[in-house]
């Protein structure tokens, strides 16, 4: 069950169960452990199963989508990336029309925490994705990491866990009001794969609390020319009835993407020994702000905008032969060349992105929301088409309902509509992300979605 961000107003951090500090008014405390539960972890374990030092918590979900305009199987090479010219054609006279689609996801989280002298905590962490039966992400795991917590010094994890480009708009933002096809796309990446990170204390600023955090990451060390670096810049603001946040995460040489659906930060290809002699360097990065504001005890307003950059990246056939590979290209000009002669180049991009949900406390059990999100059109010198010149609005209404225990079930109806029948916009990492919609085929569509969450 996610925790709610704020306290009702008029309750004293006493009557709900927290400390005040000393000369600060019951309003300006509404936030501060909260702001804390919010930028180091993801929502509480409502039942966790706990052994010794070792919790084990988690969640089983599954949802059931029926789509109007689904088109399964419709590209004509399934294996092809999005950005190579020959997963542009989809299967001529495939038919378009009513889909059914279901799915599960599976993650637990194994941790293990430890009291140390001198008010230190120390705590490690494991959690892998099952989708559907098979590993979410093959060779990455969603988090390996350990940690060490000090109350005034603040906190510092190493290791493979989340970046905030990911997890801070999924939640409390994204996933609050239906809108994951915004927490889900844009150039940022998803997980740090060998990272360390530092995160502030909760300081007291100008009335409200302050949290800072930065993240670093060198991804696969194999590669010498094209070394992986990443860098992350969080900050989380808080007062009264207002949470905002800032992420900038600037990123060169790891896989080129976009729409980065929670892919791991690790290097330019899966070989870098031999590919890394044969390519140019690439980089990415975006600067998101995000922001709740709470209207009285009943209402909560989210909204988020994000700018995304890309260097673009070249397309390279790293071997030959009838099955030969390629690196993973970015907005190429196919058959193109630049100035100096290479062939394929690849063309810098930016886009805007944007998302706004209200939700309704109807009760402490039934929460009803309403979201949108538009991915924009990019700018490039691109002179061929690459999904540039389109856009997409998503639309969704839906609620949640706790049962009790953990559990809770969810239904939503939702619509996209792109502006043009084509290629996806850039932000986007297929056709037919977050809605079984596929832009070439169909300019616009409509699902309805049920789902179960278990979480322990």
């Amino acid at each position: 069950m996610q925790q709610q961000l704020f306290r009702p107003r008029g309750l004293t951090a006493q009557q709900s169960g927290g400390p005040l500090r000393r000369g600060r008014s019951a309003r300006a405390a509404v936030l501060p452990m909260a702001l804390c539960l919010l930028g180091l972890a993801a929502s509480p374990a409502v039942q966790a199963l706990e052994f010794g030092p070792f919790t084990l918590t988690g969640f089983i979900k599954g949802s059931l989508t029926h789509v109007s305009n689904g088109c399964e199987n419709c590209q004509r090479d399934p294996a092809a990336g999005r950005h190579f010219i020959w997963a542009d054609d989809v299967v001529f006279g495939r038919e378009y029309g009513a889909l059914t689609k279901d799915a599960l996801q599976f993650q637990p989280t194994l941790g293990v925490n430890f009291e140390l002298p001198q008010g230190f905590k120390l705590s490690a962490a494991y959690s892998q994705r099952w989708r559907d039966g098979e590993i979410d992400i093959i060779g990455t795991v969603y988090e390996r990491s350990a940690t060490l917590k000090h109350e005034y010094y603040g906190t510092v994890s190493i290791g493979n866990f989340l970046s905030r480009a990911w997890n801070r708009p999924d939640f409390p933002y994204a996933s609050d009001v239906g809108q994951t096809a915004f927490s889900d796309s844009g150039a940022g990446y998803g997980i740090l794969t060998k990272a360390v990170r530092y995160t502030s204390r909760d300081f007291y600023v100008a009335d409200g609390n302050l949290v800072l955090e930065l993240s670093y990451d060198q991804g696969n060390t194999r590669f010498k020319r094209n070394k992986p670096q990443l860098f992350e810049f969080w900050g989380l603001y808080g007062r009264g009835p207002w949470l905002v946040e800032a992420v900038v995460q600037s990123a060169k040489n790891g896989t080129p993407t976009g729409g980065f659906a929670k892919g791991p930060f690790t290097g330019l290809t899966p070989f870098p020994e031999r590919d890394d002699p044969q390519l140019g360097g690439s980089s990415q990065g975006i600067f998101m702000l995000l922001g709740k504001y709470q209207i009285g005890t009943a209402y909560e307003l989210s909204g988020g905008l994000r700018v995304n950059r890309w260097s673009g990246a070249y397309a390279v056939q790293t071997t030959s032969g009838p099955l030969a590979q390629w690196n993973e290209p970015f907005n190429v000009n196919w058959g193109g060349i630049d100035a100096n002669g290479v062939p394929n180049p690849g063309y810098s991009a930016r886009s805007t992105d944007f998302m706004l949900g209200v939700r309704k406390y109807v009760n402490p059990k039934l929460v009803g929301y309403v979201g949108l999100t538009y991915l924009g059109k990019a700018s490039t010198d691109n002179p061929s088409e690459r999904g540039q010149s389109n856009s997409a609005l998503f639309a969704s209404i839906g609620a949640r309902y706790v049962v009790d225990g953990g559990l809770s079930v969810s239904g939503s109806l939702n619509a996209v509509s792109y502006a043009r029948k084509g290629l996806a916009p850039l932000s986007m990492g297929s056709h037919d992300a977050f809605s079984n919609v596929d832009s070439r085929v169909a300019n616009r569509g409509n699902w309805v979605s049920v789902e179960v969450n278990y979480q322990f």
